[in-house]
C-alpha cells in the first residue's frame, strides 16, 4: 500500500491508541488538533486505520489451499470452548504445523491472511480467534479492542495455547509446530515457548512482549525474534531478554529492521514497511522450514 508521509506525532498517537484504553474518536480529534506540515492531522490518522480489502495478498480461494473456520475445546479458557481459522496446503500431507497469534482486537483479516500465507508455503495454519468465546471478532478492531481488553488475560491465553496443542495433535500435523504472531501476538509466541516448553519447535515473534527472565529457562524451541527499530516499549525489553536467552542456552536470533516502527509487518496501514515486511516475512518462512522438516 502506498501512502503519503505521515507525521511522528500522529504515529504515536496512533501506537497509543492502538495500545490502550484511546476510542477510534479521541484518536481522531487528538489529531485533528496537532498542527503538521504538509497536511492535516486528522487526514494522517484517518489514513492509519486498517484497509483490511485492500490489503490481502491470498485469495481464501486461492487453489493453492484450504481453508475453514473449526471448533475445539479449551479446558480452562474463557468458555471450555474456542474456534480458529484452519488453512491447509493442497496435499495429502502430513505438514509442519504453524500457529499464527493476533493481535490485540482478535482474529482480524490481516491475519487470517498471514495464515493463508503460512499455508501457501506448506504449513498446516491455524490462527485462533481468542474473541470466539465471548461472540469472535466483531468486524472492526475498535470493538474487538475493547472485547479482548475486558477478557480474563490468563484464560485468553489458556484459550491460544489450547489451540497450539490441538494443532500439534492434528491428523495432518507431521509432529513439528512453530508459532508466530504480530504485537500482542508476538508476546504470546514468547509466552507458548516458555509454556510448552520442547513441544514447540520454533518461535517466530514479530515485536512481542518478552517472558520474564527467570522463565526463559524453560524455552527449548529454536527462536527468531524480530524487532522494529522505533518501538521503545517493545525494545526496551531485548537487553534483558538477550541476556537471558545466552545465559539458558537458547538458539535464537534478533533482527531490527532499519527505518520501521512497531507493526510494520501489517500491510493494512501505513506503518507497513514493504520491503522489510517481506525480509522478515522470508526470513520466518525459512526459519520455520529449516526447523520443522
Amino acid at each position: 500500500m502506498n501512502h503519503e508521509p505521515i507525521d511522528p506525532r500522529i504515529y504515536d498517537l496512533y501506537d497509543e491508541y492502538c495500545h490502550g484504553p484511546m476510542t477510534r474518536r479521541e484518536f481522531l480529534d487528538r489529531a485533528a488538533a496537532v498542527a503538521v506540515v504538509g497536511g492535516a492531522g486528522l487526514a494522517m490518522a484517518q489514513a492509519l486505520l486498517p484497509a483490511y480489502a485492500q490489503a490481502q495478498t491470498i485469495s481464501f480461494t486461492d487453489k493453492r489451499i484450504k481453508a475453514r473456520y473449526v471448533d475445539y475445546d479449551s479446558p480452562g479458557g474463557t468458555s471450555g470452548k474456542m474456534r480458529g481459522y484452519l488453512v491447509l496446503p493442497v496435499g495429502d500431507g502430513p505438514f509442519p504445523a504453524v500457529i499464527v497469534i493476533h493481535e490485540n482486537r482478535g482474529l482480524n483479516p490481516h491475519i487470517e491472511d498471514v495464515a493463508r500465507r503460512a499455508a501457501v508455503e506448506g504449513f498446516l495454519a491455524l490462527a485462533p480467534d481468542g474473541l470466539a468465546p465471548v461472540g469472535g471478532y466483531p468486524g472492526n478492531d475498535d470493538d474487538g479492542k475493547a472485547m479482548q481488553a475486558s477478557l480474563d488475560k490468563q484464560k485468553l491465553f489458556t484459550d491460544l495455547l489450547n489451540g497450539a496443542k490441538w494443532l500439534k495433535a492434528h491428523k495432518l500435523c507431521n509432529g513439528k509446530l512453530g508459532a508466530t504472531g504480530f504485537c500482542y501476538g508476538g508476546g504470546v509466541v514468547n509466552a507458548l515457548a516458555v509454556a510448552l516448553g520442547p513441544d514447540l519447535n520454533a518461535g517466530a515473534p514479530f515485536y512481542g512482549a518478552a517472558p520474564k527472565g527467570e522463565d526463559v529457562a524453560r524455552i527449548k524451541a529454536s527462536l527468531l525474534i524480530h524487532y522494529a527499530e522505533d518501538d521503545p516499549r517493545i525494545n526496551g525489553m531485548r537487553p534483558g531478554y538477550e541476556a537471558a536467552l545466552k545465559a539458558n542456552g537458547v538458539a535464537y536470533e534478533m533482527h531490527t529492521y532499519p527505518g520501521t516502527r512497531h507493526g510494520f509487518h501489517n500491510n493494512s496501514t501505513p506503518r507497513y514497511d514493504a520491503a522489510q515486511a517481506q525480509l522478515a516475512w522470508e526470513r520466518t518462512v525459512a526459519f520455520f522450514k529449516q526447523n520443522l522438516g
